[in-house]
């Protein structure tokens, strides 16, 4: 009888793991890793990076009640020597949480707080991301102390710098998005990018209640970018809950990094996907303003009208942009009908030759419950956009 029942007790064991088989293998992309919703960690913060060699690498961070996200969080580091296909852990890092990964003269670095609303810190690795610097001080990788925030937002060069763009989490009113203050970080790319000195912060621009007629929740997860004019503007996703059609806000930020500035009468423009987290970057072959943005179709509109356009993230399209200001829908790259419980979101990005290489925080079904909603992520997903200049809606 015990043979008999352990019989039975193995083969249900086979059977839903082979159902939730079934159901992984029915995810879009390719699977870097997994986290059921039971676990109360959730996958935040995809970063991609290619190293010199080719190799891609990608990061993610955890959150939810049962992280440290608060206290010092966690970040695992994936590396695919296969051009995306197959991915294996590498490292895993205390003390890093929202962060960007990128390359800068043959070195991989990772920037970002150490915790939620925590202090600014870079380490760097120079193998390929299985071992990492320790940050202790302004001597090796302690930005900004105090409190700060962002998501792995582009690192950008340009004109002999780098730039990054940051948060401040100081108030004025201590409540997500209005705690929030736009500001930009820069340093030389030749500099040793561990040292505090290296680098230049600008000033921050903190909520206003009067903006957008009182509609304002506040700015965040800002993109360096440097417009036609080549200057450089801070463009952050827009908290406005009172209408399905979205905004970004364009921040300037002078030519030395040290000042940021901003007029309400013409910064704030529409942008597809706009309250929830993009990433803009420029074309190097025709000079094309590219984004991946989780946009709301007009069918989702219809059927989701006086909800927060920040909670719909069930779509992921592709926009192109000649001027930062007017964007072209190009396609529709993932898209699941259910809005709950499905999210394709705060991807990160990088061109590949004739290509977009993509990595997602993905909430999608996993045959033991699913995503705990579409917010709180159960995947981390790799994706190919193949030639996606020739992509026409």
């Amino acid at each position: 009888m015990k043979i008999y029942l352990l019989t039975i007790w193995f083969n249900a064991v086979i059977l839903a793991n082979s159902l939730a088989q079934v159901k992984m293998d029915q995810v879009p992309g390719v699977v870097v890793t997994h986290n059921p919703a039971s676990s109360g960690q959730y996958i935040g913060s995809p970063s991609l990076a290619v190293l010199p060699n080719g190799d891609y690498v990608a990061s993610h961070d955890f959150f939810g009640p049962n992280s440290s996200e608060f206290v010092q969080a966690i970040t695992r580091v994936f590396r695919s020597s296969d051009k995306g296909k197959s991915w294996k852990q590498v490292s895993e890092i205390r003390g890093a949480f929202w962060s960007s990964l990128f390359v800068n003269r043959g070195a991989l670095y990772l920037l970002g707080p150490d915790r939620h609303h925590g202090t600014a810190l870079i380490r760097r690795s120079n193998d390929g991301g299985e071992t990492w610097t320790q940050p202790t001080g302004k001597e090796n990788g302690l930005l900004l102390a105090g409190q700060y925030h962002c998501a792995p937002m582009p690192v950008m060069e340009y004109n002999g710098r780098l730039w990054r763009a940051i948060e401040t989490a100081h108030g004025p009113i201590l409540q997500w998005g209005k705690r929030y203050g736009a500001m930009m970080l820069s340093a030389p790319v030749d500099a040793d990018l561990l040292k505090a000195s290296s680098w230049t912060a600008s000033n921050s621009l903190l909520y206003d209640s009067t903006y957008l007629n009182g509609n304002f929740g506040g700015w965040l997860e800002g993109n360096a970018v440097a417009d036609p004019d080549g200057n450089i503007v801070d463009i952050l996703r827009v908290d406005d809950r009172s209408t399905l059609d979205e905004k970004a806000a364009i921040v300037h930020i002078s030519a030395d990094g040290k000042h940021a500035s901003f007029d309400a009468l013409s910064g704030f423009i529409n942008f597809p996907g706009g309250s929830k987290k993009f990433a803009i970057r420029r074309d190097p072959k025709n000079d094309l303003y590219w984004t991946l943005s989780n946009a709301i179709p007009d069918s989702v509109k219809q059927a989701n009208q006086g909800k927060n356009p920040a909670t719909i993230r069930n779509t992921l399209q592709l926009f192109s942009s000649p001027d930062l200001r007017t964007w072209t829908l190009r396609s529709t790259v993932l898209s699941h009908p259910d809005v709950k419980a499905h999210g394709f979101q705060y991807v990160d990005w990088l061109f590949d030759g004739n290509d977009l290489i993509v990595l997602s925080r993905t909430a999608y079904n996993d045959g033991e419950g699913g995503a705990h909603n579409n917010h709180d992520a159960n995947y981390l997903t790799f994706h190919r956009i193949k030639n996606f200049r020739k992509q026409k809606q």
